[in-house]
């Protein structure tokens, strides 16, 4: 069972090293031969990180992020914050098209079957660039019910320290940022009782759905994107955690996304099996989510972010003995529930949504076919 830990630790006691684990990954995507058991053979540094701490644990260094600074309020209409805000998360219920949020003179739309919206039932959610926004107005659709905001700031608040990684951690060649390394506060995977909201769990590999995050393009701080999403996933959708196991920036930088366990190597457990995330509503299970950051429906990916996404794709199929270009029958393991979809796939493939954005759909097929390159 877990607990929210007293001083936040993602990685505190690993039983494998992160390093080892992903070797042994890069020899997957190589070619060579290996089996589960490279997940339990290597060593453990068994440190732990702080938010508070202002010394580094073996194998660590200190960084400081600024916290999260939110603040709710339930309804349409107006509200304030005593703070500037870069998002505003919206959750209601109720028709998804109808929504609108005015930050100054002019009213914008909210498409509430936006990435995040398609896995909701009866109710539609979106969050909403807000460049140093102090106040803002909501306009609910029509009939709709429990209409909630968050105003977000991940840039200003005070200054916390944490312990990241002290080397480049790295999937065969490609550097990524831990969730310590963004700035992930592990204690929004908790309930007030201690309760973990959403305890992980996990399932073999069978495909992999690209996203985009909608978000703004040509962002000058991915980082704080990333745990705005962070909390917007985990607090406005109530979900416990990013939703999304890699997210990806225009400058090609791959972020660890859902927490994924103790065993060192990110999105799975020791035994190499994916942890259920929250990207694709109804098919989660045994279903990789890589985001792109961004709104890739006008335009594509940057060169650097469409490389990073084949080199990721191209090393966690070849770690599950997946095709990229394979048609498949994806079965849920929870409710035997099936889909015919190909391995690597959009996240329109599953359910009605314009994400990955009408651009980033139409390059899948070359991304696959990139990916699936010896």
């Amino acid at each position: 069972m877990s607990h929210p830990p007293t001083t936040p630790s993602h990685r505190a006691k690993s039983r494998l090293s992160r390093r080892g684990v992903i070797g042994a990954a890069g020899a997957v995507a190589a070619g060579a031969a290996v089996t589960p058991m490279v997940f339990a053979a290597t060593e453990s540094d068994g440190s732990t990180t702080s938010t508070t701490s202002t010394a580094s644990t073996a194998g660590t260094k200190t960084e400081k992020f600024p916290a999260t600074r939110t603040k709710e309020a339930g309804g349409a209409g107006a509200a304030t914050v005593a703070f500037p805000v870069n998002y505003v998360g919206l959750r209601w219920t109720g028709e998804q098209d109808g929504a609108g949020i005015r930050f100054a003179d002019a009213w914008q739309d909210v498409k509430g079957d936006g990435c995040a919206g398609a896995n909701l039932d009866g109710a539609g959610t979106a969050l909403l660039a807000a460049p140093n926004a102090t106040a803002y107005d909501v306009k609910a659709p029509a009939g709709a019910t429990d209409v909630r905001s968050l105003a977000i700031d991940t840039t200003g608040g005070p200054q916390r320290s944490a312990a990241v990684p002290a080397d480049t951690t790295r999937v065969r060649g490609v550097a990524y940022l831990s969730r310590a390394a963004w700035g992930a506060d592990e204690s929004l995977r908790f309930k007030a009782d201690g309760a973990e909201n959403s305890p992980t769990k996990y399932y073999p590999a069978q495909v992999l759905t690209v996203h985009h995050t909608d978000t703004p393009n040509g962002d000058p701080d991915p980082a704080a994107t990333v745990r705005a999403i962070y909390q917007y996933h985990a607090i406005t959708n109530d979900w416990g955690d990013i939703g999304y196991h890699f997210l990806i920036d225009e400058a090609g930088r791959i972020y660890e996304g859902r927490y994924s366990g103790d065993d060192g190597i990110p999105a799975h457990d020791k035994d190499g099996n994916v942890v259920t995330a929250f990207h694709t509503g109804g098919y989660n299970s045994g279903n990789l989510g890589i985001a792109l950051l961004g709104t890739l429906v006008d335009q594509g990916p940057t060169d650097a972010a469409r490389s990073s996404l084949v080199r990721l794709i191209a090393v966690l199929t070849r770690f599950h003995g997946l095709d990229p270009q394979a048609k498949v029958t994806y079965v849920n393991p929870v409710n035997g529930v099936t889909k015919d979809v190909t391995t690597v796939g959009g996240h329109r493939d599953w359910m009605a949504t314009d994400c990955p954005g009408a651009t980033m759909y139409a390059l899948l097929d070359d991304v696959r076919k990139a990916a699936a390159r010896p």
